[in-house]
C-alpha cells in the first residue's frame, strides 16, 4: 500500500535532525530522499543498515555524474562500509578499446566522487566475492540485480532492491524503509520450481545453472521462489549465475534451495509453513528448449567470446588457466575476461592470468560491455557463458550471441566459429 506523503511515517529523532539539516545539507539531502521513498512504498519507519553497495557508481551520462558530485560537494560521507559496483570505464586499459576520451573522463570524475563519500573503490558487481561480505541475517542496503539476489539467497543476508541514486542515500543516513525483505514474512517462497528427471551429469555442468536460472526468471516474475529437486549441491560460483540469470530474465531478488540456501534447511522452512500459490515441474526438455532461447545468433560466425558476467571469480580463473595451455585463439576472434581489480590481483598471484595473455585473450577491470561504450562496432557476434549477458546484449550492444558452456566458449575461440557442444543436453 503506497502512501502520498510523510505524514504516516514515524522519524527517530536521529533521522530528524538529519532531515531538518542539523547534521549538515547532504545528510539532509539524503534524508530527503530516503524518507520520501519510504512513503512511497508505505513504511511506517526507517531501520538501520549495517552496509550498503552503490549501483549509481556507474557513469550513464551527465545526470548521474552530477548528483554524484553534488553530494560529495556538499561533503556527504557514507555511515556505514559502502561498497561499490561497476564503474563505466577500466582506468588502466579504456584506450584500448572504442571508448570516447570525453565518457572515460566523466566516468573517472564519478568515480572520485564517490571514493570522496568514503565508499571503497572495490568496483565490482559481485561484492559478496570481497573477504568483507554481509553474514547471515545482516540488514543491508544494496544495488545491482545480481548482487542483490545474492545476498539475499547464498548470503542470507536481506536487503531489498534498491534504485540507483536511492542506494547512497541509504549508506548516507544508514537507514532504509522498513519494508519488502528486510522482513521475515515476506521471504517465504510463493512458487515452488521442482526439477523433475534432471540427470545429474547435467546438474554438475556449469551451463545448467544459467539456463535454470533464465527459466526460474521468467517464471517467478518478482516472486520469491523454492526450488528442488537437486540431487548435488551447487557451488557459489554455480548459484552467482543461477541468481544473475533469474534477475535478468525476471525481477528475482530471492530464491531458495533446500539444504542449500540459509534460510531453506527444509522445504518447509522455505515456504515458512505455507502453500505455495503455484507449483511447477521442470524437465529437461523445457530447460533445453530455454538454453536454444538463449542463442540468438543465425549462424556460426564469431566475432568475440566473452566471460565474467557477473565478474569472473578466483575459482572461475582457476577453472579457466588450463583450458587454455598449449592453444591459442583464432586471430579473427577476440576473447575477453571482465572482472575486478581484487579478482584480478588474486589471480596474477596465482598465475592465471598468464595463460590468458597467452592464449591471446584480454583482462578488463572494474567495468563490463554493458555498461561502457567500449566494443567496435565490427563486433557482431559474440559467444558467451554468462545467461545474463546472452539476454543483455542484442538490446544494449545491438549483437546476436550464442550461449554454452565455459569449455564450448573455449574450444569456439580456438576454431573460429561458434561451436555448440549438446551431448550432455541431448542424453
Amino acid at each position: 500500500m503506497a502512501a502520498s506523503s510523510t505524514s504516516a511515517l514515524r522519524l527517530s529523532e536521529p533521522d530528524r535532525a538529519m532531515l531538518d539539516g542539523s547534521q549538515g545539507p547532504a545528510d539532509q539531502l539524503a534524508m530527503r530522499i530516503v524518507s520520501r521513498m519510504a512513503a512511497v512504498v508505505g513504511a511506517e519507519r526507517l531501520m538501520d543498515i549495517t552496509g550498503a553497495h552503490i549501483d549509481s557508481s556507474l557513469y550513464m551520462g551527465e545526470a548521474t555524474l552530477e548528483f554524484a558530485e553534488k553530494l560529495a560537494g556538499l561533503g556527504a560521507q557514507v555511515k556505514v562500509p559502502t561498497t561499490l559496483n561497476v564503474s563505466g570505464v577500466d582506468e588502466a586499459g579504456w584506450q584500448e578499446w572504442e571508448v570516447p576520451a570525453s565518457w572515460a573522463e566523466n566516468a573517472r570524475l564519478q568515480m572520485i566522487a564517490y571514493e570522496r563519500m568514503g565508499c571503497t573503490p572495490t568496483w565490482t558487481c559481485a561484492p559478496y566475492q570481497l573477504e568483507q561480505r554481509p553474514e547471515f541475517g545482516q540488514q543491508v542496503a544494496w544495488g545491482e540485480s545480481s548482487a542483490i539476489v545474492f545476498a539475499n539467497s547464498v548470503l542470507g543476508a536481506r536487503t531489498e532492491r534498491y534504485p540507483d541514486l536511492m542506494d547512497i542515500c541509504a549508506a548516507i543516513t544508514g537507514r532504509v524503509p522498513e519494508v519488502g525483505l528486510h522482513l521475515t514474512p515476506n521471504r517465504a517462497a510463493q512458487v515452488h520450481l521442482q526439477l523433475e528427471a534432471i540427470p545429474r551429469e547435467l546438474q554438475e555442468h556449469d551451463s545448467f545453472y544459467p539456463v535454470l536460472g533464465y527459466v526460474l526468471g521468467g517464471i517467478a516474475g518478482d516472486r520469491v521462489a523454492c526450488i528442488s529437486g537437486f540431487d548435488v549441491e551447487p557451488n557459489e560460483d554455480q548459484l552467482k549465475a543461477l541468481g544473475a540469470a533469474a534477475a535478468s530474465s525476471g525481477a528475482v531478488a530471492l530464491f531458495h534451495i533446500p539444504g542449500v540456501t540459509p534460510e531453506a534447511p527444509t522445504l518447509e522452512d522455505a515456504f515458512q509453513g505455507r502453500e505455495p500459490e503455484e507449483q511447477i515441474k521442470l524437465s529437461k526438455d523445457r530447460l533445453r528448449t530455454a538454453r536454444s532461447e538463449l542463442t540468438t545468433t543465425p549462424g556460426t560466425e564469431l566475432d568475440m567470446v566473452v566471460l565474467g558476467s557477473p565478474h569472473f571469480s578466483l575459482a572461475e580463473f582457476q577453472s579457466l588457466a588450463p583450458m587454455l595451455k598449449g592453444s591459442s585463439k583464432h586471430p579473427k576472434v577476440q576473447f575477453l575476461v571482465t572482472t575486478s581489480r581484487a579478482m584480478a590481483t588474486l589471480a596474477e598471484r596465482a598465475g592465471l592470468l598468464d595463460p590468458i595473455r597467452d592464449f591471446g585473450g584480454r583482462i578488463t577491470l572494474d567495468t563490463c560491455i554493458l555498461t561502457t561504450p567500449m566494443l567496435p562496432e565490427t563486433i557482431r557476434s559474440l559467444m558467451t557463458n554468462s545467461a545474463k549477458y546472452a539476454y543483455y546484449s542484442p538490446g544494449l550492444l545491438n549483437v546476436s550471441v550464442a550461449f554454452g558452456g565455459l569449455a564450448e566458449c573455449v574450444n569456439s575461440a580456438v576454431r573460429g566459429k561458434i561451436v555448440q557442444e549438446n551431448g550432455i543436453w541431448q542424453n
